[in-house]
């Protein structure tokens, strides 16, 4: 991605010390970076701090380096504006049109996508002041992060978290990337999500297993909680992920655990998106007993496999039986390689006929592709019969595109 210009504001919060890691994360991206703080803000980090990490003076006020009229300037060259954290005071101040400081007075000359990343007390966050202040900075096209759950100020918890800086510069480099703002089209849509692989245990220590990272899913999840959607994310092996901020997460491990996860939350949803690498087979018998190598000479162990269910097309079949009467998309993903039989969109074909979902996501595997990688591409194959490539981008950008096609997707069935 070539060098951007980011402003990142941060407002007078407990949680402004991790936007010292915003900022080191987006410069190490190879982003120009500067940090415009509130007078507040500064009590809890000091500009120091600041301009060591983006290479960049700190200022608060409009009166410094007055001959570059800075309050109008700063604004109108940004790529990005990136507020974090962003406090109940900050976005109210944005939302009235405030400019009694550098920061507001650069959101007001703005003209690039603003993020705000919110991060207060439980109470704040749910106060019907700010939630209107939200709903309008969003229908002016801002966008306000979910925030995530967890501990807070003192002994309190709840919504209100300042989502984790990982979180806040991916979305960040999505908007970059997207080079426009993210819709936020999904409100009042219920997805569930799933990601990651399963594990089928062999015995108390060893399990058959697959390469899935679950990156792609999660972005899944997180993408369409950013744009509104209430999401529900089913998350099997990981491999340590962050669970994204606004989202409901279980995690499970066996693709049985998967399957009763999905029957327990599928009658409630609109749109499943079925990203999970679910293990086809288990062992029949797993050992209660860690199995014993034994001597050599003494035979090897046999292990009897038996198939697992089907949990996308078990999706499609209670669909089609009216048993998800709320259920209007159903997405599939496929990890395929050619064969002698045909290549990987020949099989990818196959599969969509097979399982009957309305969209299926389609990648190449093999060495360094799809598995255990941050970026991605593959294909988005319709039941309609369209076809159009994802080309290569981060795994989130991949599922903002994979997003705009549900979103199309659903507008048709309204």
């Amino acid at each position: 991605m070539e060098r951007k210009r980011i402003i990142v504001g941060v407002a007078g919060g407990i949680a402004a010390y991790k936007a010292a890691t915003v900022v080191r994360q987006l410069t190490e991206a190879g982003h120009s970076v500067r940090v415009v703080p509130t007078e507040s803000a500064l009590k809890f980090v000091g500009a120091a701090t600041f301009e060591a990490l983006s290479g960049n003076p700190v200022h608060t006020g409009v009166f410094a380096e007055v001959h570059e009229v800075p309050h109008v300037r700063i604004g109108q060259a940004a790529d990005l504006v990136v507020v974090a954290p962003a406090t109940a005071d900050l976005l109210a101040r944005a939302t009235i049109g405030r400019a009694d400081d550098l920061l507001t007075a650069t959101l007001l000359t703005a003209r690039c996508p603003v993020l705000y990343a919110p991060a207060m007390h439980t109470e704040m966050w749910l106060h019907p002041a700010t939630c209107d202040n939200v709903a309008t900075l969003r229908r002016r096209g801002s966008i306000v992060m979910e925030p995530a759950s967890g501990r807070l100020t003192g002994a309190d918890t709840g919504p209100g978290r300042l989502p984790e800086a990982e979180e806040i510069t991916t979305l960040a480099q999505l908007l970059l990337a997207r080079n426009d703002a993210l819709p936020y089209d999904l409100a009042g849509v219920k997805v569930l999500v799933t990601a990651g692989g399963t594990r089928e245990p062999i015995d108390p220590v060893r399990f058959i297993g697959n390469r899935s990272s679950g990156k792609q899913g999660y972005a899944m999840a997180r993408v369409m909680a950013q744009r509104g959607a209430d999401v529900t994310l089913i998350a099997g092996n990981t491999s340590g992920l962050i669970d994204p901020a606004g989202v409901h997460v279980t995690h499970v491990g066996s693709a049985a655990q998967l399957r009763d996860a999905v029957s327990k939350h599928a009658p409630d949803a609109n749109v499943l998106v079925m990203a999970a690498a679910v293990a086809d087979f288990r062992p029949a018998h797993p050992a209660v007993n860690k199995i014993k190598k034994g001597p050599a000479g003494e035979g090897e162990p046999t292990i009897e496999l038996v198939r697992n269910d089907d949990v996308l097309a078990g999706a499609v079949r209670a669909r089609a039986d009216g048993q998800l009467p709320n259920m209007q998309a159903i997405v599939g993903f496929a990890a395929e390689t050619g064969d002698a039989n045909g290549d990987v969109l020949f099989h990818a074909r196959a599969k969509l006929r097979r399982k009957g979902c309305d969209l299926l996501v389609v990648n190449a595997v093999g060495e360094n592709r799809a598995f255990e990688v941050d970026h991605n591409d593959g294909w988005l194959l319709s039941a309609d019969g369209t076809e159009s490539a994802l080309e290569h981008g981060s795994k989130t950008v991949i599922a903002s595109r994979i997003v705009d096609a549900i979103a199309a997707f659903l507008r048709t069935c309204a």
